[in-house]
């Protein structure tokens, strides 16, 4: 998204107001939160990338295989994007040719868990599995947790979650 196209941030962010305001203003909060993720990794190949890479690093021949399809312009063009938003480290390990080894960075392997809950997601449509705990063979859940509470936040209670 151009960020001409970006809504305007709210001239109240990080003020209290009233509780409908501070809940217009989380969503709205939530909302520039998610627009900027899918700015940065929202189209197919750009995932699937970051997902092959939380193996661990990988040459430019190897991503090419991995990912079956992916034209070399095109990831290219999305490693140097993830390498200039700070998601992923080339290494050089040749001069002549100029080629690299890709790994992600603290910040690129922080979006595991987003990706986990994409690919749970997308199962029953593709027709795999449930994710299941190895240890007792039960299906897996993800939940928000509050650790000061210690206890679940339950999906309802979404509208009072804030983006402070």
């Amino acid at each position: 998204m151009a960020a001409d196209n970006k809504p305007a941030p709210s001239s109240a962010l990080g003020e209290r107001h009233a509780p409908a305001t501070a809940q217009a203003d989380s969503g709205s909060l939530a909302s520039q939160a998610l627009s900027e993720a899918l700015d940065s990794v929202g189209d197919r190949w750009t995932l699937l990338i970051v997902a092959s890479l939380l193996g661990g690093a990988r040459r430019f021949g190897e991503l090419q295989r991995e990912l079956g399809g992916i034209a070399p312009n095109v990831l290219s063009s999305r490693l140097r994007r993830l390498t200039e938003q700070g998601l992923v480290l080339a290494e050089p390990y040749s001069r002549r040719p100029e080629r690299f080894v890709y790994e992600l960075t603290e910040r690129g392997r922080g979006l595991a868990g987003a990706l986990r809950l994409l690919a749970q997601w997308g199962a029953p449509q593709t027709g795999g599995a449930a994710v299941v705990h190895a240890a007792c063979g039960n299906p897996l859940e993800a939940v928000w947790y509050c650790p000061t509470c210690q206890s679940p936040v339950p999906d309802d209670e979404a509208d009072e979650l804030d983006y402070a």
